[in-house]
């Protein structure tokens, strides 16, 4: 039998993206909103220890202006600096403690950075001539200071710089700066703008590549090689998770076994490099059709025996996935010549659905539906057999009748 091409391990979002490469630091979703997650709160130690430099700084050009420069500088100056660039450190500072972090970091740094940058622009445009260059010497730090120090992804840290390098051109277009000094400002903060942004981009082409490589670690340590689908370790443990926040939520869970019928003797009958072939075009079937919602995952419990679960899901809609799956393998029309169900390959289907609040773990569950898996295969196989949760036995009163529906659909 000649094998297809399934995805497997190696075929995951991130090493395709490793393969393809990430040119424009951007990740197709959910993959992108991941990473910018998990790459802002890595960053928050950082990103606080940054503002209590930008704090130290701006005090040390507050002594130095003072002590050192020992020019009159206008009240503008002043107001700046006390009024613009101090605050915004401070509020910075606020925004990077665990309180306030991961809901408003983003969207103040957006403002108070770019308020910051201007605030320079502005002292040096008031400045007395001989002062402005070694003032406005300051944007330059400020660049690289949004370009590397604040957590800020390319895209953002251009963004910001960008404002900045606007405000320096509109106080020179209103002649607040002596030609000269002008073009000097522009041409440095325009070399650091292009030395910030390679900088900028090699640093988050790295990020987003050890991202892309720690994902592909844990995909082979959490996935069956065969199959692609959770392996038994990762299954308990999502599993685990997922009932947890089901009883927070007191939400129904269903827990759906499946078993590739007289899988065997298809191994026996055609090889087994048929057999792992087969078993990974079942199981890429069923994983399509049983991952309709966020929570829902599919993995391979044991041999030819693969789990499903529905975040959510009553009876009926376990069932309706129950049929569906049915559907799926025998739309594959997979032959099997020893099959004592059908001429192709079938499975058989064990649904449990569950409140998962009125149950300690989802052990008795993952029983309850083995025990219907039991019941289809005991009756004849090619269908699903529904777990009653208020019944002693998971055929109770509806098992056969039920079989019988299944079968004919």
């Amino acid at each position: 039998m000649a094998q297809s091409k399934f995805p497997n391990a190696n075929d995951s979002d991130a090493s395709r993206l490793l393969a393809s490469g990430i040119r424009y630091l951007r990740f197709p979703e959910p993959l992108e909103s991941e990473f910018r997650g998990e790459h802002r709160t890595r960053l928050r130690p950082w990103n606080r220890l940054s503002f209590w430099i930008a704090a130290c700084t701006v005090t040390g050009f507050a002594v130095i202006d003072h002590f050192v420069l020992h020019g009159e500088h206008p009240d503008i100056t002043n107001m700046v600096r006390f009024g613009v660039q101090v605050p915004a450190v401070i509020l910075m500072l606020i925004f990077t403690s665990k309180r306030f972090y991961e809901r408003w970091y983003g969207i103040t740094s957006s403002i108070i950075l770019p308020l910051f940058g201007t605030g320079t622009v502005v002292m040096a445009a008031f400045s007395p001539p001989h002062e402005a260059a070694l003032i406005s010497g300051r944007l330059m730090l400020a660049a690289f200071f949004f370009y590397f120090m604040v957590g800020l992804r390319l895209r953002e840290a251009l963004r910001v710089n960008a404002f900045v390098f606007a405000a320096l051109v509109v106080a020179i277009s209103f002649d607040m700066l002596q030609s000269d000094i002008a073009a000097y400002m522009l041409f440095t903060l325009l070399c650091a703008n292009i030395i910030g942004f390679a900088g900028s981009y090699a640093l988050e082409h790295a990020n987003r590549t050890a991202f892309l490589e720690h994902r592909q670690l844990t995909e082979v340590a959490t996935h069956d090689g065969l199959t692609a689908l959770l392996n038994r370790a990762a299954f308990e443990d999502q599993i685990r998770r997922v009932w947890q926040q089901a009883q927070r939520d007191r939400q129904t869970v269903a827990v759906i076994m499946i078993d590739i019928d007289y899988f065997k003797a298809y191994n026996d009958r055609y090889g087994h490099l048929a057999g792992d072939d087969c078993l990974r075009r079942v199981s890429v079937a069923l994983r399509d059709a049983a991952r309709r919602r966020p929570l829902d995952f599919v993995a391979r419990y044991g041999g030819e025996e693969l789990i499903a679960v529905l975040y959510g899901a009553d009876r009926a809609y376990g069932e309706s996935i129950a049929r569906s799956l049915l559907s799926v393998v025998r739309e594959l029309r997979i032959p099997h010549d020893s099959s004592q169900a059908q001429p192709y390959v079938t499975i058989s289907v064990g649904v449990a659905a569950v409140d998962a609040y009125r149950m300690a773990s989802h052990d008795t569950a993952v029983a309850m539906a083995d025990q219907a898996l039991y019941e289809a295969k005991n009756h004849g196989r090619d269908r699903h057999v529904s777990a009653d949760p208020t019944a002693p036995r998971a055929d109770a009163t509806e098992g056969v009748p039920g079989l019988k529906e299944a079968a004919s659909s």
